[in-house]
């Protein structure tokens, strides 16, 4: 069984999450990094890792590593790598290079020059190319670059792995659900009751059930990896029965959500529903403060809004010490996690937060504040 180098993207501060996913599904030499992890596996791993990760973003095999000095070197390269023994040239192709002080004028002409050379690869053994298509394409593969370094991956996944197959209508600004079950690995297992009363769209608690349920993230999807020359069905099918067998019935513990705009919890019922997982989500449409505990000792993790202009913060700095007495009047003994960009967000609420853990939401720089409620004290 042949052994690959990889490397899997996350949301940046949930790499040590990640990394214990990967050992989970058996890869080996693991290594944290900015925004993902590197690690050693077979297509065993891959499909593993594509199908069960909760906040992987993209699992990518390394095909080239090596030093550049100029484009001709990338070019170089990549016309090194075997490209027919992972696709033909029948099959359509996009191009993606990143840079970190990338010691070049432009990622688009590294873009370009790979792309070159694996088109000439293919001309010279077929006579034919492969076709660019920047939409759907059947081969994604991505370039990084640092100041002296080149690397060049191939994309396992395909569409990023956040996209998990449910979300029919998001809202304004949705979280994406790689980053919410990441939020959730912070503290939930599934065994505790668990509450979002900021519920937007739905993702958040769609991501409990699916924990909760012992659910793969990847079971309603397609992956870059079907596609490929090494593909084996077999094995791919065996993985995905494997996932489908450990699905439970239902959750050990109650799942709710709410919010006070109706538009927002007919979303969250519809995402829902197509997640197949309405049954055991209570959805309401209430204000946050008119929600009450559903259970004893449980987990309340939200995404409350947070203002960008002047106005909208005064507001909300406004309202939130009357969510702070709130907790603490109905929710001792609970969990409480408060994703936001507002750093000053628990010391308005007069709380004091256990942990503060960095997370960034796309480039927007937050903080998941975690609080042990007790009754009518400040922590």
């Amino acid at each position: 069984m042949t052994d690959y180098t990889l490397f899997a993207t996350c949301p940046r501060g949930l790499e040590t999450v990640l990394a214990q996913e990967l050992a989970g599904q058996g890869c080996t030499h693991i290594q944290a990094a900015d925004g993902g992890a590197s690690c050693q596996g077979g297509l065993e791993q891959i499909y593993r890792a594509n199908l069960h990760s909760r906040t992987a973003s993209r699992v990518l095999v390394r095909l080239a590593r090596g030093a550049y000095r100029s484009e001709n070197d990338l070019y170089r390269l990549a016309r090194n790598i075997p490209w027919h023994e992972w696709f033909s040239d029948g099959h359509t192709i996009k191009v993606h290079s990143e840079g970190r002080r990338a010691a070049v004028k432009s990622l688009d002409f590294v873009s370009l020059k790979t792309k070159d050379a694996l088109c000439d690869h293919f001309r010279e053994r077929t006579g034919r190319r492969p076709s660019v298509d920047k939409h759907r394409p059947d081969i994604r593969i991505r370039v990084f670059l640092d100041d002296k370094t080149a690397q060049i991956f191939l994309d396992t996944s395909g569409e990023a792995l956040f996209k998990r197959g449910y979300r029919q209508d998001t809202g304004e600004a949705p979280l994406r659900e790689n980053l919410a079950a990441g939020l959730l690995l912070a503290g939930y297992d599934g065994s505790q009751p668990f509450q979002d009363p900021f519920c937007g769209s739905g993702t958040l608690a769609i991501e409990a059930a699916w924990i909760a349920l012992n659910r793969a993230p990847g079971l309603m999807r397609r992956f870059g990896f079907e596609k490929l020359a090494v593909h084996d069905p077999a094995l791919w099918a065996r993985l995905k029965a494997q996932a489908r067998a450990q699905i439970k019935n239902r959750p050990s513990e109650n799942i709710a959500a709410g919010d006070n705009d109706r538009a927002m919890t007919r979303a969250a019922l519809t995402n829902a529903r197509a997640a197949e997982a309405d049954m055991f989500i209570d959805i309401v449409t209430c204000d946050a403060q008119d929600a009450r505990p559903n259970g004893g000792g449980g987990i309340m993790l939200s995404n409350p809004p947070y203002g960008v202009r002047l106005a909208e913060i005064q507001s909300l700095h406004a309202l939130y010490p009357q969510l702070g007495s709130w907790l603490k009047q109905h929710y001792a003994g609970w969990l409480v996690g408060m994703f936001t960009g507002d750093r000053d967000m628990p010391k308005i609420m007069r709380l004091t937060p256990k942990r503060k853990i960095p997370l960034y939401n796309g480039k927007l720089d937050c903080r998941l504040f975690l609080l042990d409620m007790v009754a009518g004290s400040n922590r």
